[in-house]
């Protein structure tokens, strides 16, 4: 039980009372006896009212799944049988934000009100909102009286998949390209034999088939078809470097929502994921084509997060040959630096002796920041040339592997979901 605004304003007439009636005690004495004893009586029956009011029902309306970074709706509908004024303090998680609360409700009698605030998670995992606090305006409005309503709500906050509704929508509209995703279809064009015909004008070298050329007499192409029914193999890296943060999210957090706009696209193409983890927890999910091959990751991963442990890139290539058999396209997801060559090149090597690998690497931004910063001094100066120097190493790294045959990506953090997608589409295409 608290005293309300009410209360104490009329304490404060009071004491205000008293001071005239130390100045004036034959005309304020009498008046201010009788007040306090009347403010005295009044607030004491208030307070027994108070203390004998039902407190309302209260209900909490919120999505049982929640994204990370994201500012998503709560609702609060309190209802009861006579008129009341409470003010409300939900009890959240820890690690959210929140956005308009306290708030003040008026329910009518007999009825219902109902208020919304917002909330933003700041990690994944299971959470639960508890009981809310209030408090309950007494009938006279002197007291505010504790009270806690409603009870626990679970919730689980999830991997930002935000860019996986985007996609979705433009993908039934085919309007992808307003995404970033480009999505050609070419006739003739795949990693997949379909046929052979005669020859046509625009017609790659690559198509020609020479024997069957020779055999007719005429130029004749080969026709492909994009693979379909391929197993799409994520390889994502936990290790203690992606705990990085780029604003409110990490980098780990950025290859979670790739990882699940890759995951979207390959099912629509018709293709299997699966996903292993390494440099952590490991995970291990078989690959998989049904509908609900997505909800597997989500439950996998939403509560998954960067470890303390250094990358092994050669002991994740052994892990995944071991649980991977038939001929996959392997997607390794990390953040490659220069230290990584001993294990890095190596597990590639491995991995490409049986299956397609692309390396998908996240680019620090405060790389490509600190090339954008004009040098105001001779050591800001020795700093951008360092970065260069360190830009121009990691370039030729990337060239290195690409004149070895593996596909690789080097993109900043927000860039690697639609890039990732478009280049496994590209790689779709042969």
């Amino acid at each position: 039980m608290r005293p309300a605004r009410p209360l104490l304003a009329l304490a404060a007439a009071w004491f205000a009372l008293a001071g005239l009636a130390v100045v004036w005690p034959a005309v304020f004495h009498a008046a201010w006896a009788w007040s306090g004893g009347g403010l005295i009586a009044l607030a004491a029956l208030d307070a027994g009212l108070a203390w004998r009011l039902r407190a309302p029902g209260l209900d909490r309306q919120v999505a049982a799944v929640l994204p990370v970074g994201t500012w998503s709706v709560v609702r609060l509908r309190a209802a009861a049988t006579g008129r009341r004024t409470l003010r409300i303090f939900d009890d959240l998680p820890g690690s959210f934000e929140v956005q308009g609360l306290p708030v003040t409700l008026e329910v009518p009698a007999q009825g219902w009100a109902e208020v919304r605030y917002r909330v933003r998670p700041g990690r994944r995992g299971p959470f639960a909102f508890g009981a809310a606090h209030a408090l309950l305006a007494s009938p006279l409005g002197l007291w505010w009286r504790g009270a806690r309503l409603g009870g626990p709500t679970p919730v689980r906050v999830f991997p930002d998949f935000s860019p996986v509704k985007v996609y979705a929508e433009l993908a039934r509209s085919q309007r992808l390209a307003d995404m970033g995703i480009h999505r050609r279809r070419r006739r003739g064009e795949g990693s997949e034999f379909h046929q052979l015909r005669d020859y046509r004008a625009g017609d790659s070298l690559r198509q020609l088939d020479w024997k069957a050329t020779a055999r007719l007499g005429r130029l004749i192409s080969r026709d492909y078809q994009e693979e379909r029914d391929q197993q799409v193999i994520c390889l994502l890296d936990c290790g203690r470097r992606l705990r990085a943060r780029e604003g409110r999210a990490s980098h780990f957090d950025h290859m979670l929502t790739a990882l699940l706009l890759l995951a979207i696209v390959a099912l629509r193409e018709g293709d299997a994921v699966g996903l292993l983890t390494f440099g952590g927890p490991v995970r291990f999910v078989p690959p998989r084509k049904t509908p609900k091959a997505l909800d597997g990751l989500l439950d996998v991963l939403y509560g998954l997060d960067a470890g303390l442990e250094p990358t092994d890139f050669l002991e994740a290539a052994r892990a995944l040959l071991a649980r991977v058999r038939k001929r996959s396209l392997v997607v390794l997801i990390t953040d490659a630096r220069d230290e990584d060559d001993e294990t890095l090149l190596p597990a590639l090597r491995l991995l490409a002796g049986r299956h397609r690998v692309v390396l998908a690497s996240l680019r620090d931004p405060a790389l490509d920041a600190a090339l954008e910063a004009v040098p105001a001094t001779f050591e800001a100066a020795l700093r951008t040339g360092s970065v260069l120097a360190y830009l121009e190493r990691r370039r030729r790294t990337f060239l290195g592997l690409s004149a070895r045959g593996w596909t690789s990506l080097d993109v900043p953090p927000r860039q690697l979901a639609v890039a990732l997608a478009n280049r496994y589409l590209a790689e779709k295409r042969g």
